[in-house]
């Protein structure tokens, strides 16, 4: 008997689902989709932007820092508080980073999903030179309210990182 529900007790040796599934292939074909990949890696970014959000709003309170007071009054020192409206307001700062930091990641990673996926269609070729230009075009789309100069930084630097993270993915694995 196997401890596990679902864990393959009842499956021939090594499958672990049956292909011709109708839920399996829905799921692939959405998988498959740049619609699919690019709402996938918004919400997944929105996740990973949340809890960095989280932690480095939680890392910014080693230097003190002030919380407004009433409007025309100097603003007052939050180590002045009481402990439960120091954690209010710490909870509420911490709350608006985190779903600002959310939703740039997930815009981010919603951008540059489906561009090089659109990309990848339109080449009909899964290589480098997707992921380098869905990165100048997410970053200079990212940067357009800076200006020309600011659009050529933005597509410099994401093209460079994005050419950095597909070089390291697509090395070849030691195996040990």
């Amino acid at each position: 008997m196997n401890p596990l529900p679902g864990a393959g007790g009842g499956t021939p040796a090594g499958t672990q689902y049956d292909p011709n599934d109708p839920n399996i292939k829905r799921l692939n074909a959405m998988m498959e989709s740049c619609f699919g990949k690019a709402a996938l890696s918004g919400v997944m970014g929105f996740g990973m932007g949340g809890l960095f959000g989280m932690f480095m709003a939680s890392m910014s309170y080693d230097t003190p820092f002030h919380t407004p007071g009433a409007p025309g009054s100097a603003p007052q020192s939050i180590t002045s508080l009481p402990l439960r409206q120091q954690l209010k307001v710490g909870f509420k700062d911490m709350g608006s980073r985190s779903y600002s930091t959310a939703k740039n990641f997930g815009l981010v990673g919603l951008m540059f999903s489906g561009i090089e996926c659109g990309i990848e269609g339109f080449r009909a070729k899964n290589d480098i030179g997707n992921g380098v230009a869905a990165g100048c075009l997410t970053g200079g789309i990212l940067a357009r309210s800076g200006g020309p100069t600011a659009v050529a930084g933005g597509c410099a630097a994401f093209a460079a990182f994005s050419t950095a993270i597909e070089v390291w993915i697509r090395q070849p694995k030691d195996e040990d």
